[in-house]
């Protein structure tokens, strides 16, 4: 859904740029133009209302004890951890790799580990694409992808009441990108966003909010996210501490009883 959103967003952005920048006349033959204005940032977005609202209970995914499943990831953490493109080739299916964001973003006529490549942005060298691939093998969970039989995708999503969270999210006027859940029980909720402010809060095993002014933490800072609270007061906890809803999937299949990475969901784009 916010991948939607911001697409949206910076083709309206886009619009409206060519737009004002059409509208304006050309200058007379021999006039100068105007010099060009002082960027002016724009102004920061007001402060989102919060309120108190009902808490929903939530279950982190069970790991998926699928032997074969296991060795996969065995295999998965020692190829990313020497960064050996053969070897992770190797855990590809050789056909009917997908890539999807909003549509199938795969390349037939590309084989699997180039269209992953491709979905992580693997041959960047600053790492990040085998990073994001560290993350994938290092969650034991997956879950059957719906009207999608015998494709796992992980990370599995929490165990929840839908209709309880259906609610929480017309009560607060929220879309589920904006919330995620504890990584475990008791995960601090401090008044400032650094390691050593006051503790004001532990949370239990619900949904929490995350707002949209968790800003980027400086070079080597900690990173906090802005929370609110089920009580109506907010906090800062540590990123690593709560697991997202939006977030991308790496997906499986099971060939001649061996698992192999069989599509990505999200991905870096074109």
């Amino acid at each position: 859904m916010r991948r939607h959103c911001l697409v949206s967003a910076l083709l309206a952005s886009f619009c409206f740029t060519f737009a004002a920048l059409g509208s304006n006349p050309a200058p007379a033959q021999g006039q100068l133009p105007e010099p060009p204005r002082p960027f002016q940032p724009p102004p920061p977005p007001p402060p989102v209302p919060v309120k108190p609202y009902n808490p929903v209970a939530v279950t982190p995914p069970a790991a998926f004890t699928d032997t074969a499943f296991q060795n996969l990831r065995k295999n998965l953490v020692d190829a990313v951890q020497h960064k050996d493109r053969a070897a992770l080739a190797k855990l590809i299916v050789g056909k009917g790799f997908f890539w999807v964001r909003d549509t199938d973003l795969a390349d037939d006529s590309k084989s699997g580990i180039d269209n992953l490549a491709n979905a992580v942005d693997l041959d960047n060298p600053n790492g990040g694409g085998w990073a994001i691939l560290a993350d994938a093998a290092a969650n034991p969970s997956a879950a059957e992808l719906p009207q999608h039989q015998g494709i796992f995708c992980s990370p599995a999503p929490p165990r929840f009441e839908p209709q309880a969270f259906g609610t929480l999210l017309q009560d607060t006027d929220t879309d589920p990108t904006d919330w995620g859940y504890p990584a475990q029980d008791g995960v601090e909720a401090r008044a400032a966003a650094k390691p050593d402010a006051q503790v004001t809060e532990k949370l239990g095993m619900n949904f929490v909010r995350v707002l949209p002014d968790s800003a980027a933490p400086a070079p080597g800072a900690p990173s906090f996210l802005h929370v609110a609270l089920p009580s109506g007061k907010t906090g800062f906890v540590a990123s690593e501490a709560i697991v997202p809803l939006d977030h991308d999937l790496i997906c499986y299949t099971k060939e001649s009883g061996n698992w192999k990475i069989a599509g990505y969901v999200g991905g870096m784009g074109p």
